[in-house]
């Protein structure tokens, strides 16, 4: 049985590499996305800052043609892996939602209940 918490395997990532995710249940569950760059892995809400909807259009697809930045697949906001910081596109300033995430023996791991973030980021 796996952990409410394990979002997937460090090696189930790419390198660099994505995959969204929904935690917490109930009407509103939290839908996330994890990017890998090397050993370190970040999450982050999946919602643009600039119109409020899902970031991808395809499934696990959040990263640049050049796998580089993250991309808002409707308005073309690019965003730093590491930060979530959009440094193009209409929203430039402003960051995506950070979700706390770790590896912990080869799974990448929400560092937080998921019913209490899906509650805070309904």
């Amino acid at each position: 049985m796996s952990s409410p918490r394990r979002i997937c395997g460090l090696s189930e990532l790419s390198d660099p590499g994505s995959r969204a995710f929904t935690a917490g249940s109930g009407d509103w569950p939290l839908r996330g996305f994890v990017v890998r760059r090397g050993v370190e892995v970040f999450g982050y809400v999946n919602r643009c800052p600039h119109a409020g909807h899902p970031l991808n259009w395809q499934p696990d697809q959040f990263l640049t043609s050049t796998r580089t930045l993250i991309l808002c697949c409707s308005h073309g906001a690019q965003f730093m892996i590491d930060t979530g910081h959009c440094v193009a596109g209409p929203c430039v300033g402003s960051e995506l939602t950070r979700i706390a995430v770790r590896v912990v023996d080869g799974e990448v791991r929400l560092e937080e209940d998921p019913e209490l973030l899906a509650a805070r980021h309904a």
